[in-house]
């Protein structure tokens, strides 16, 4: 085992998870990453890996809104209880949510429509920047609507919103926040909507994955990397998130749109 090779790993699954679930593009760093240093590493079985690492820890952090959520939801098919009601409806309004996205993403997997651009990194300066000005349009929304009062319409925008996060280098997170925005909700509904959309949209990601990730063939030493690489992505994931929402609900994206535009310009000149 190779410590500097291990420290290499490690880089990676502190980027991913820092970078995956705030606005600015957890794929496109990886690339940013990859050109920079110029790592012979396999970057397609890393973030498969490090993104299951990202997900658990998004499990974790919002463990009682799931559990709350999957009992509401089949209290209300057995009991018809009005106080499993409100829940039970955010549960169809998140597999609402999913579809447009969930469709898109089998087309593009299907017809591999990214193939020719997935690692051109001057794409991903260029979606930096359209990250950048769609969190720019949003700076100063508040919002109305708290989780009640999401309507199957609001779910379906938030929906499409969540398309753009497959185009390369564009944030899931920032654009399904932006669209919960548009849709009037408070900036922790659409903070929170946003990741309940994340995790069966992950989940689904990993099935997919995961039979070409078995015939891998992959030896001990390097399922070890990946593994270190998993655990740094998740505890980071886990912190940032946290961190993540409390700038959501201060009103201050308008940082991550600096972040987006300086990042896009320089990797689009110099990259």
């Amino acid at each position: 085992m190779d410590f500097i090779e291990m420290l290499k790993y490690i880089l990676l699954g502190f980027v991913q998870g820092f970078t995956e679930t705030i606005p600015v593009s957890s794929s496109g760093h990886l690339m940013i990453v990859k050109s920079l240093m110029d790592l012979k590493i396999d970057f397609d079985t890393l973030a498969i890996i490090t993104n299951f690492g990202s997900l658990i820890a998004i499990i974790i952090l919002f463990r009682k809104d799931i559990i709350s959520l999957i009992k509401s939801f089949f209290g209300y098919l057995a009991t018809k209880k009005e106080e499993y009601k409100s829940e039970y409806k955010y549960c169809w309004l998140i597999v609402l949510g999913c579809i447009p996205a969930g469709l898109m993403g089998l087309v593009v997997s299907k017809l591999d429509l990214f193939a020719k651009i997935e690692n051109n990194i001057k794409i991903v300066g260029i979606s930096l920047l359209i990250t950048a000005f769609l969190l720019f349009l949003i700076r100063n929304f508040k919002g109305h609507k708290d989780d009640s009062e999401i309507t199957p319409k609001n779910a379906l925008v938030v929906g499409f919103f969540q398309i753009l996060g497959l185009f390369p280098g564009i944030s899931r997170s920032g654009s399904t926040i932006v669209g919960g925005m548009t849709q009037q909700m408070k900036r922790d509904t659409a903070f929170k909507y946003s990741f309940m959309l994340y995790i069966p949209m992950s989940l689904a990601a990993m099935l997919l994955e995961v039979g070409d990730l078995l015939d891998a063939s992959i030896n001990t030493v390097t399922w070890i990397y990946y593994g270190v690489a998993m655990l740094v992505a998740a505890v980071v994931t886990f912190l940032v998130t946290k961190w993540f929402r409390n700038i959501v609900n201060n009103g201050k994206l308008i940082y991550f749109t600096i972040y987006c535009s300086i990042v896009g310009i320089l990797v689009i000149l110099f990259l």
